[in-house]
């Protein structure tokens, strides 16, 4: 394989690996930009009845996790121009091109990460009644095919 042929593949590589990362962490965790977006969300806030209290911690974990998911796709963003530009510069897989490649799968572990702590955090908040149909909606966002 060409020195180009296999840049373009580490680039096409990292690229679909990023955009998995964000898909993920929207399967799971967005709220989306017209309310609540996704099932998860909607089942915890329109279609399960929550204490006051529930409501209050929900609100604060959500407030949080969307700053630190925030910071990270920001992260991912500065991930990607730094591949960008080693790619521009080298031409090829060259230690440069490597170094961002890694930097941008630590962002995507980080961000899947703080994903799964919310989601956990989310379900310590429920009651043992209200467990399983929170169960199934996170099995649901992590195998749905994305849209």
């Amino acid at each position: 394989m060409s020195r180009r042929c296999w840049t373009i593949l580490v680039a096409l590589v990292a690229f679909i690996a990023a955009v998995a990362g964000v898909l993920a962490g929207r399967a799971i965790g967005d709220r989306g930009s017209g309310g609540h977006g996704n099932e998860l969300h909607a089942l915890l806030h329109d279609r399960m009845t929550l204490t006051d209290d529930q409501r209050r911690q929900l609100d604060a974990l959500e407030a949080g996790f969307a700053a630190r998911r925030s910071g990270l796709q920001a992260r991912m963003r500065a991930d990607n121009a730094r591949l960008s530009a080693a790619i521009a510069a080298e031409h090829g897989e060259g230690p440069r091109v490597a170094a961002a490649v890694d930097a941008s799968h630590r962002t995507m572990g980080a961000l899947q990460k703080e994903t799964l702590a919310h989601v956990f955090a989310m379900r310590r908040l429920l009651r043992p009644d209200q467990l399983p149909a929170f169960d199934r909606a996170v099995a649901r966002a992590l195998t749905q095919p994305t849209q």
